[in-house]
């Protein structure tokens, strides 16, 4: 009998330890994934994806863990030309006096095309191969997400003022729809509604999104629950807490993304589990506001699928997963007083497949499985800080860093290659952000 001829593949990883997040705590030792059409074809030992075979390229990483690329679940990426801008000042203080004004000095499509491309760089440097984006000129966000093969959920924002993507409420909505129409299945880009905060939409526009995601089956995004102060207000405002308003809307599904949710009874709790509410836990920028504790611990207990965002750069200061990931399973411990209540292994689930299925492309990314697009990332292990290496996963929560990221691909394609990054032009990506930050030094604020 002759052996079987090797099987063509378009990519070979071999990591010394794979992490495919499902099944859930488990690590495969010198363990190889190859990757055809974009798509992982195998995961399968080393030694025996070698027989199995006959890749166009292989890349050998046997110092590194291979793990599913991390998915930003909530973030501004436009806002990263804000970096810094107005900093350590409560929530709305931060919002009216200060980013609220620049951007209405600054925001085009030009502001959001530049903006888009630094953060793309920053988070494909930090492993970070998918986005759940939530800012203006979404169509100018998804054509800058296309053209660098990033993955992305875009938001159309909704908000009860003019802006200069959208002068009235009609308008948002026409626009949300050319949106849709214009991404509809597209391979790497989603949309997705963004009504930015229940104090800033109205019930009757709340029910349009309602309407039509209920109509397009598309996820809404939106900030709730961040601060004790927006809640009261609502209860002020509305004669309810904002949950509780949003479920009277019919908005408290499992196509709602709720962002921040610092402030939750045991009954909202169970109600988000109970509905299929997908949380996102901004950590880094709740604290920086000192916004409040999202109860990540008990979430996770009652059965809702978490997710972890930074948030935007204006407000974190920075695109690091790792970090924000780090800091979710440190502080969810501390607020649960329970120092097994937020695992590495549940932490990274939230920054992977959490935030996948959170966006809706869970069954696409999130995990190193058979048949699931092949977004991933190697994590240099070998560095002193992350040496002794005793347990993977535990490196990777709560020692790795963003700078140990050596390479990433996105449904296949090279995005970074031993630290650098393929086809983005970081000197002209430097050059547009210095000539943002003299244009806003210039307005004097």
């Amino acid at each position: 009998m002759t052996e079987p001829a090797p099987q063509p593949c378009d990519l070979l990883i071999e990591a010394g330890w794979v992490v495919p997040v499902v099944p859930h705590g488990v690590v495969l030792e010198d363990h190889a994934v190859a990757v055809s059409g974009g798509r992982i074809l195998a995961v399968l030992p080393t030694a025996e994806a070698r027989m199995r075979f006959a890749p166009a390229e292989t890349v050998s990483r046997p110092e590194a863990a291979l793990i599913p690329g991390l998915v930003n679940a909530h973030t501004h990426n436009p806002m990263t030309l804000l970096r810094g801008i107005a900093d350590d000042l409560p929530l709305m203080t931060w919002l009216r006096e200060h980013i609220w004004p620049v951007e209405a000095a600054v925001i085009g499509p030009g502001f959001v095309a530049d903006g888009m491309a630094l953060s793309i760089a920053e988070m494909l440097r930090g492993g970070t191969t998918c986005a759940n984006e939530n800012y203006f000129f979404p169509d100018v966000q998804a054509a800058v997400y296309k053209k660098h093969g990033f993955r992305a959920l875009v938001g159309a924002v909704v908000i009860d003022f003019p802006s200069a993507w959208a002068s009235s409420d009609d308008e948002y909505f026409d626009r949300a729809c050319e949106l849709h129409d214009a991404w509809r299945g597209d391979a790497l880009i989603g949309t997705a509604f963004a009504p930015h905060a229940p104090y800033t939409v109205s019930d009757a526009n709340f029910e349009r999104v309602r309407m039509l995601s209920d109509q397009l089956d598309v996820p809404v995004h939106l900030h709730t629950h961040e601060t004790a102060q927006e809640v009261a207000d609502s209860v002020k405002l509305h004669g309810q807490r904002p949950l509780a308003r949003l479920d009277r809307l019919g908005l408290v599904n499992d196509r709602l993304i709720a962002v921040h949710m610092t402030q939750l009874t045991e009954a909202e709790i169970h109600l988000c589990a109970q509905r299929g509410v997908s949380v996102v836990h901004c950590p880094e920028s709740n604290l920086k506001l000192a916004s409040g504790f999202c109860p990540a611990c008990a979430l996770l207990k009652a059965g809702v699928n978490l997710a972890i965002g930074t948030d935007g750069c204006a407000s974190n200061n920075d695109l690091d997963m790792f970090g924000e990931t780090r800091t979710a399973a440190l502080l969810g411990k501390a607020v649960a007083n329970d120092a097994a209540g937020f695992s590495a292994f549940e932490a990274l689930h939230a920054a992977t497949l959490g935030g996948a299925r959170a966006l809706g492309f869970g069954d696409r990314i999130g995990s190193i499985e058979p048949g699931k697009e092949a977004d991933l990332v190697c994590v240099d292990l070998s560095a002193l800080e992350t040496q002794p290496l005793h347990h993977v996963a535990s490196q990777l929560v709560y020692a790795a860093g963003r700078q140990q990221v050596s390479d990433v691909w996105i449904a296949g394609r090279t995005k970074l290659r031993e630290r650098v990054l393929v086809d983005m032009d970081i000197d002209a990506i430097l050059a547009n952000a210095r000539q943002w930050r003299q244009r806003i030094a210039a307005l004097g604020r």
